[in-house]
């Protein structure tokens, strides 16, 4: 779909792209050609899109798919496409008005095995991504436009970690498949995206290494919390200081190490030593 038509659609629906829902819309046909290449959807398939606006990649996904489930929050985009849905009479695709941070874990159970592919609205990537690989019933694999520099923390490795790249590398293998300039989207978003995907996801971290989950984040994330705070001052929380700083050495860890030097396995280390101590 061209900037034109685009421009056309929301004229005639009354429409502008909406900033506070982080609306950019995909122009560039060759991308829209490489997401559903590497996206190589089986006519068996279930795949969840989220934020379809105008369906630009909805009835592409269509085309391939025994069924797309579309998650659209803005109200007024959601009666265009649902109107385009029928004129078009495509039967495969059903679209849900919600906001996906707020759908119940039925609908995630319901849906069984599914395929996320989706060209997001950026503000919600990191909340978005998290709450997926935390499902009960997580997605087999993700393919999601982000923000370039999205893409980079996610696949951080020590001493540049982040808890985005934790929580992503301890349920799934992300990979960058390829960058997209901001000028293949109107209007323009301010830096260049790229489209990356989650494989091999699953919960088997936690299980293997008899770790909680909501333990593991909790640690986690207050260590995170403050930037430039060592491991030792991060966990305060925790523990004495005494005791933690004997548990870090115990496991090898200098206690004035800070959280983005540690590797998953460090991670393993502390929580496992701190549920012991509980």
């Amino acid at each position: 779909m061209t900037t034109s038509e685009i421009k056309s659609r929301l004229i005639a629906a009354g429409l502008r792209p909406n900033k506070l829902l982080g609306q950019h819309f995909l122009i560039d046909q060759n991308v829209l050609k490489k997401i559903v290449a590497q996206a190589d959807v089986k006519p068996s398939e279930t795949i969840l899109e989220i934020g379809p606006g105008l369906g630009i990649l909805t009835f592409d996904l269509a085309k391939r798919a025994k069924r797309v489930m579309a998650v659209e929050k803005d109200r007024q985009m959601f009666e265009v496409l649902e109107k385009e849905i029928r004129q078009r009479g495509v039967k495969n695709i059903e679209l849900v008005r919600d906001d996906i941070l707020r759908l119940a874990e039925k609908f995630f159970r319901d849906i069984r095995e599914y395929r996320v592919i989706a060209n997001i609205p950026y503000y919600l990537t990191s909340r978005l991504i998290r709450k997926l690989l935390a499902e009960v019933s997580p997605p087999q694999e993700i393919i999601l436009m982000v923000q370039k520099e999205v893409a980079e923390r996610m696949m951080a490795r020590p001493p540049q970690m982040n808890l985005l790249a934790l929580s992503v590398q301890a349920y799934g293998r992300p990979k960058k498949l390829f960058s997209v300039s901001r000028e293949s989207f109107w209007p323009p978003p301010l830096i260049d995206s790229a489209l990356i995907s989650i494989s091999a996801i699953s919960k088997n971290f936690f299980t293997h290494h008899h770790i909680p989950e909501k333990k593991f984040f909790e640690i986690a994330r207050r260590a995170f919390q403050t930037k430039r705070k060592t491991i030792l001052n991060g966990l305060a929380q925790f523990s004495s200081k005494q005791k933690l700083e004997k548990l870090l050495r115990d496991v090898g860890i200098d206690p004035n190490r800070r959280p983005e030097t540690l590797s998953l396995l460090d991670w393993i280390a502390i929580v496992s030593q701190l549920e012991k101590g509980d």
